[in-house]
């Protein structure tokens, strides 16, 4: 979530509308993404050393990079 809050006066018109919109726009775009939590993180790179195992003998490049992304979470 971002901290960013907006105070606004009770404006009515096209303009306002316009402005708000745009600060919303802004507020998503720019939004900080909460980060991955610990064992979110040790699942994640369980699952994929587990699958990277499962296709060693059929797709050894494809298991090879599995255990790449693993690495890298």
């Amino acid at each position: 979530m971002s901290a960013t809050t907006y105070t606004t006066t009770a404006g009515t018109g096209y303009f306002a509308n316009v402005v708000n919109a745009v600060r919303q726009l802004f507020a998503a775009v720019f939004a900080v993404q909460p980060g991955m939590s610990q064992r979110n993180k040790e699942e994640t790179i369980w699952w994929l050393t587990r699958m990277a195992n499962d296709c060693e003998r059929h797709s050894p490049g494809l298991s090879a990079e599995l255990r790449f992304f693993a690495s890298r979470a």
